[in-house]
């Protein structure tokens, strides 16, 4: 660099106050003590009496600037200006600064041979002597800059020299970058130097007020604060970086405010979208100059956040009640507390982490994370204090040209460390999404391995759709037939209840894999199962068929049978057929009957109104105890479930479907796990826990994927009748808007839907609609050889609509053919229906005795469902008949019994009733102990006994949530606030009720 001479021949004496510094500096925010400092040397200097003024800042914070400001003015005073920048590639150099700060000739000798002569000067003696002439002409001013760069030879030179300013018209200003790297720093200028011989400044970054005032001062001072707080945390208040930004923003992304009439654009997040990428360039010079070590780490850390596999087009979203998407160590989304997840814990513990992953020195990766974020670079997330970036552009800047392999690599040591550190296999999971099968050091085994291990505890977790990235990233793999066969199950297992094709590819794909006849079998019911739940029962029956003979084998034979029983439930001709074939069979070849498929056989026979409850289930109890093959077990519990529900004995229904729930292993492709789930909701229903079948069914109706892919399902039709009877029928008719029933799939779960439809229509007066749906609920029915009344009671529902529309003959008809299959079926249930509703359509003395003998036959059972408007209908009729003395105990039982369950709108019609009957009963809540439903009370005798909220879910195979709600409403009803009252207060209660 040439060096600028500015030689006034008379030497004048001026004062160089602050304010003569402006107008070179007017761009240095916040450098009035640096500016101040120099004015204050200068004036020194001039007066004769020079020093070393040495500046010491990071990258990018403005040294140049000042030393440009300092030379600008010191000419202006009449100094005589020489300046030298120092750089890496002239380090090799010998005295290269020195004498590029001289303007002395070439071919200086190395500093440290000194030759023999005496009279001859060495090299920095005669590079002092020239200093000197210089100082004899005019005051100086030595301006270098970046002496950290400089030769050695030249920093001794300048140390030396500083020494001797003293008496001397000189001031040398040099700047020297001071910034904490991962690699130990070298010894700065001043290191040796005593403190009279130097005046040091530390340079910092700018503060927020000044980075936002540059920032406005750019942009105009109407930017939104939105951008203004992006600018400044990706400048990190270095006004480089800042200024890089800007000038890329005002180029590439124009801003306009709010009140200019145009929408505000959106700050990139990106670096991609900064050009002509004057920002990058910035951070990866700021990178360079940081070293190798620094470089590195920043990378890898950069890397690790940025690895979230939902920034990268992975992450598709698959069911609406996910939790975060997985993400690398220390990133968003991770819960700290369970070793599924990669969060290290403690921000040192990160630090380390970082530390090892990098080959790096913990101390100084952890002193080099500190600088940063004071730095502004870097700061620590909320709550876990890992240490990110500042903004989304500085992170993606730091990364910008790291070629892919590195990072591939890096998340490859990243796994394999996690797995030596004996962290959660989603923590090292979380690394192996962002490799490739190439990549893979530690063998496809392990890679596989640790990949479907995360999914299994993301599939707890309920976090599906983070599992089946797992999978998906499984399936990269060059898998033997039988493991990658599994993946493929496992991932259309997820797939099932989260996307349209229902996982149906992924098990097709899993069946062809197969090779053992057990295998193939069970991989055929599971295809088999995905098929016909997405409305394609015909197809399910194919992939059986297709087996072909299984004669070698009775126990998958018999597996076969069965599963094709269950599919034919979704369509009424196959239905119909395979029952057909099914009792054919049974007269000819009882032998080879197994229990589960004789339990299909009086199920079958008991919705054709051919037996009574009491026959069905003694049969069933029987086949209970009979020998049953493991493949089969679980279908008779299902099927033994759904008879016991229909049969009033809840409590053996409830055991059953526990039993088929936890003890054997059943996905949801499993066609058994629906079937127990759907009876696990009936039986709540029956019992009138609406309350809990809202909570079970809230997550089983649609997903984001695919709105209508729980269509009209029995799920959604207990969901509806418990919002009627918690009287949301708004809420219900939002639910079911959307379903249109022409498009709808012909199974039995669209009549339980038209039934739920027909109930909400006549909550809300609508009988002629309401009348309509339960006449199709019951024509579809009849056309599945469903007669008798243990599914639907459509029967008596459609005569209390034929009654309120005025047509008491057809009322009448229907309520004793209803009466009929209810002595068939001949459980109090469904009796006290039958003849609560005969009674309400024969009226009069007649209608008297059978609302009475309804009433009589539920009162004393656990089916307060039933007893409430029996109670009411009788109530009613005596009412009609001149007896409200009498109808009003009644009607407050009514009433009191409604308020316990929660059900609102059976609350209101006896409040209703109790009124026309000329008085109203008294309208307190129920507390105390015989206020808690049977679910309440169940769970809070277990909490009573220090049982966890997680055990009792698992005891009682709840949802969390509903253990929850049951124990915050018993809290309520029981007057407390802590769990530890409990036992007293159970206790109390028992005792008075003794």
């Amino acid at each position: 660099m040439a060096l600028g001479s500015h030689l006034p021949r008379p030497r004048r004496l001026v004062t160089a106050s602050s304010s003569a510094l402006g107008p070179g500096s007017a761009r240095l925010l916040e450098r009035e003590s640096a500016l101040d400092l120099l004015a204050a040397e200068t004036d020194r200097a001039m007066s004769g009496s020079g020093r070393l003024v040495l500046f010491r800042a990071p990258t990018g914070t403005g040294r140049s600037a000042l030393l440009e400001a300092a030379a600008e003015r010191g000419a202006k005073l009449g100094m005589r200006v020489l300046r030298a920048h120092a750089s890496a590639e002239r380090s090799g150099l010998p005295l290269a600064l020195v004498g590029q700060l001289l303007n002395a000739p070439t071919g200086l000798g190395d500093l440290h041979n000194t030759p023999e002569d005496p009279d001859h000067l060495s090299d920095s003696a005669r590079l002092w002597r020239l200093l000197c002439e210089h100082a004899a002409a005019s005051p100086l001013l030595v301006a270098v800059d970046d002496a950290h760069l400089a030769d050695q030879a030249s920093r001794c030179w300048l140390t030396e020299a500083a020494r001797r300013l003293a008496g001397m018209p000189v001031l040398m200003v040099v700047t020297e970058r001071g910034q904490y790297d991962i690699a130990p720093p070298t010894p700065g200028l001043a290191y040796s130097l005593p403190p009279g011989v130097v005046r040091m400044h530390a340079v910092a970054p700018l503060s927020r007020p000044a980075a936002e005032e540059l920032v406005r001062g750019v942009l105009g001072a109407d930017t939104s604060d939105t951008w203004v707080d992006g600018c400044v945390r990706a400048g990190a208040g270095n006004p480089l970086l800042l200024r890089s930004l800007l000038d890329d923003l005002r180029a590439v992304f124009p801003y306009r405010s709010p009140e200019s009439g145009g929408p505000e654009p959106r700050l990139p997040e990106s670096s991609a979208e900064l050009y002509p990428g004057a920002f990058v360039a910035a951070v990866s010079w700021w990178l360079k100059s940081t070293g190798p070590g620094s470089t590195k780490v920043a990378r890898a850390l950069a890397e690790l956040e940025d690895s979230a596999p939902e920034r990268n087009g992975e992450g598709r979203k698959e069911q609406g009640d996910h939790g975060p998407l997985p993400c690398g160590p220390g990133l968003p989304g991770l819960r700290p507390g369970s070793g599924a997840h990669t969060e290290p814990g403690p921000c040192h513990d990160f630090d380390d982490f970082l530390a090892e992953l990098t080959g790096a020195d913990p101390d100084r990766v952890s002193g080099w994370v500190t600088a940063m974020i004071r730095l502004g670079l870097l700061h620590r997330a909320p709550g876990t204090g890992i240490p990110r970036f500042a903004h989304p552009l500085l992170r993606g800047a730091v990364l910008d040209g790291w070629p892919r392999s590195h990072r591939q690599a890096l998340h490859h040591r990243a796994a394999e460390l996690r797995q030596r550190r004996g962290d959660g296999a989603e923590a090292v999971a979380g690394h192996l999404l962002r490799t490739s099968p190439v990549d893979a050091a530690g063998g496809t085994a392990s890679v596989d391995q640790a990949l479907r291990a995360a999914a299994a505890d993301a599939t707890r977790a309920g976090r599906t759709a983070t599992a089946a990235l797992y999978l998906r990233r499984a399936l990269d793999e060059p898998l033997p037939r039988e493991r990658r066969s599994a993946v493929l199950t496992e991932l259309g297992e997820l797939e099932f209840a989260t996307l349209r094709t229902g996982g149906i590819p992924r098990l097709a794909e899993a069946l062809r894999l197969q090779e053992r006849p057990r295998d193939r079998v069970l991989a055929a019911v599971n295809l088999g199962n995905a098929l016909a739940n997405r409305g394609k029962p015909h197809a399910a029956l194919d992939v059986l068929r297709d087996l072909g003979p299984l004669d070698a084998d009775p126990v998958l034979a018999r597996t076969v049978q069965t599963a094709s029983a269950f599919f034919s439930d979704h369509d009424p001709e196959i239905r119909r057929a395979v029952y057909t074939r099914l009792s054919e069979r049974a007269e000819h070849s009882p032998e080879w009957f197994s229990p589960a498929l004789r339990a299909l056989l009086i199920r079958y026979r008991a919705a054709a109104g051919l037996l009574s409850a009491d026959s069905a289930v003694r049969q069933i109890r029987r086949l209970l105890t009979a020998p049953e093959d493991p493949l089969l077990v679980p279908y008779l519990l299902a099927t033994a479930a759904a008879v016991a529900q229909c049969a009033d004995a809840p409590d053996e229904a409830e055991r059953l479907i526990r039993t088929g729930l936890t003890e054997h292993v059943l996905t949801p492709l499993h066609p058994v796990h629906r079937s127990l789930l759907n009876t696990r909701v009936e039986t709540a229903a029956a019992r009138g826990q609406y309350q809990w079948v809202l909570e079970e069914t809230a997550g089983r109706l649609r997903t984001p994927a695919d709105a209508a892919l729980a269509g009209a399902s029995n799920f959604l039709a207990q969901r509806v009748i418990a919002l009627v009877e918690c009287d949301r029928s708004a809420e219900a008719e939002r639910l079911i808007a959307g379903i249109d029933v022409a498009d709808a799939q012909d199974s039995w779960e669209l009549n339980r839907f038209l039934y739920a439809r027909g109930v909400l229509r006549a909550s809300v007066g609508d009988q002629a609609g309401a009348l309509a749906d339960f006449r199709e609920c019951g024509r579809r029915q009849l056309g599945r050889d469903v007669v008798s009344i243990v599914v639907t009671p459509w029967r008596s529902a459609a005569a209390e609509c034929h009654l309120l529309l005025g047509e008491t003959p057809q009322a009448l008809a229907l309520a004793e053919e209803e009466s009929r299959y209810a002595a068939v079926w001949g459980t109090p249930r469904v009796l006290g229906r039958a003849l609560r509703v005969l009674g309400a359509a024969t009226g009069g003395r007649r209608g008297l005795e059978l609302t009475a003998e309804a009433v009589g036959i539920l009162r004393g059972t656990s089916l307060d469902v039933e007893l409430i408007p029996a109670l009411i209908a009788h109530g009613r009729q005596l009412t009609a008949s001149g007896q409200p003395r009498q109808a009003r105990p009644l009607l407050r039982e009514a009433a009191t019994t409604a308020e316990r369950l929660g059900a609102v709108r059976l609350s209101g019609t006896a409040e209703r009733a109790l009124r026309a009957s000329g008085t109203r009963r008294w309208n307190t809540s129920l507390t105390g102990p015989s206020s808690l439903t049977a679910g309440e009370r169940r769970i809070a005798a277990l909490a009573a006994d220090g049982r966890t909220n997680a055990e009792i879910s698992q005891l009682l195979h709840l949802a969390l949530r509903t253990v929850e709600t049951h124990l915050t409403s018993t809290y309520r009803k029981l007057g407390i606030r802590r769990r530890g009252d409990l036992p007293a207060v159970l206790n109390s209660g028992t005792k008075e009720s003794g």
